[in-house]
Order: C-alpha cells, then structure tokens, then sequence
C-alpha cells in the first residue's frame, strides 16, 4: 500500500478523522475504485462520475449505505 495526500475541505477532513478504523478502510477503498477510473482519459468527468454511480449501485452501494459510511 502506498500512502498519497490529497487535499480536502475542513469538514472532509474532520469526517475522516473521526471515523472508526472500519469506515476509513472503507473510504479507502472506495478512493481507490474511483481513481481507478481515470484511467479511462476518453469520457467526460460527467460520464466517469455516471459510471462510478452505476458500478456502486449494481453492486449493491445505496444512498442509503453511502451515507451510513459517511455519516458513521
């Protein structure tokens, strides 16, 4: 694993700071697939950010859930 910085508002920061180890795994991930995705230079980041939404919710990822993890 490598570690990147990237910087983010004061309240991102605040969320992911006071997240349980758990959930900042989990955001991790979820960083991770959706850097993945710019690989893929031939689409719009309108169209990236419609098929980063489509894959999450064809693998089960609801708004629901979504803000769950975020929210702890």
């Amino acid at each position: 694993m490598v570690v990147i910085n990237i910087p983010v508002d004061n309240e991102t920061a605040k969320i992911y700071e006071q997240a349980p180890q758990a959930d900042k795994k989990k955001m991790q991930i979820l960083m991770s697939l959706w850097l993945r995705e710019f690989e893929k230079p031939s689409i719009s980041l309108d169209e990236l950010m419609d098929d980063i939404s489509r894959k999450a919710q064809e693998r089960g990822l609801t708004p629901d859930i979504l803000n769950s993890i975020l929210n702890g």
